[in-house]
């Protein structure tokens, strides 16, 4: 499955990219993830099976702490739903209420899912406790958003570097489509 993506386009870009005449494909804006996508017509018309793609058997999981860790799980979710897998958010679930999370364990410890992405920042626990409650391999992913000594997402990735919960992989910040690319390689191998 081939499809085009462009990171970090601001609405204002992308009032100038959707100016451009496209015979071959179709361009999609993803306003929060600030993310353009497109399927060009004559990849899918190539597509074996009649036109199908095989999905991966395996669910992503993409859980926020926070909503203002929104933009970089939306770029995660949408570059795996352009590869397409499967793909199930849980926002707003971070330490600062952990019953949030305890509700989501149904969703996170079902068998179909095959690994985790977590975005977090402020201190950014959330991945170590998502660590020490699946199975799964989890990806955490720093992001810049937070106050106080945040660092701009440093103080969180030092964090989630430091995790005691075994299975944790941890992105550079804000790196959402890097989470993406190792959470699908995570399910496909």
């Amino acid at each position: 499955c081939l499809f085009v993506v462009l990171q970090s386009v601001s609405p204002e870009m992308y009032e100038k990219v959707k100016t451009i005449q496209l015979d071959h494909g179709r361009l999609q804006y993803h306003k929060v993830a600030q993310v353009v996508s497109m399927t060009p017509f004559s990849l899918v018309d190539n597509i074996p099976n009649g036109g199908s793609t095989t999905m991966p058997s395996k669910r992503i999981v993409i859980a926020t702490a926070g909503t203002t860790d929104l933009p970089v799980a939306e770029e995660a979710a949408v570059v795996l739903e352009a590869a397409h897998c499967k793909v199930d958010r849980i926002c707003d679930v971070g330490v600062a209420g952990l019953h949030r999370i305890l509700r989501a364990l149904p969703r996170l410890q079902d068998p179909e899912v095959g690994c985790v992405i977590v975005c977090a920042g402020m201190d950014g626990a959330l991945p170590s406790v998502v660590g020490g409650l699946v199975s799964c391999p989890v990806v955490a992913v720093p992001t810049s958003i937070g106050y106080g000594v945040s660092l701009g997402g440093i103080s969180a990735m030092l964090t989630m570097l430091n995790s005691c919960a075994p299975g944790v992989a941890v992105m550079n910040i804000d790196n959402g489509f890097g989470a993406a690319a190792f959470a699908y390689k995570c399910i496909t191998s």
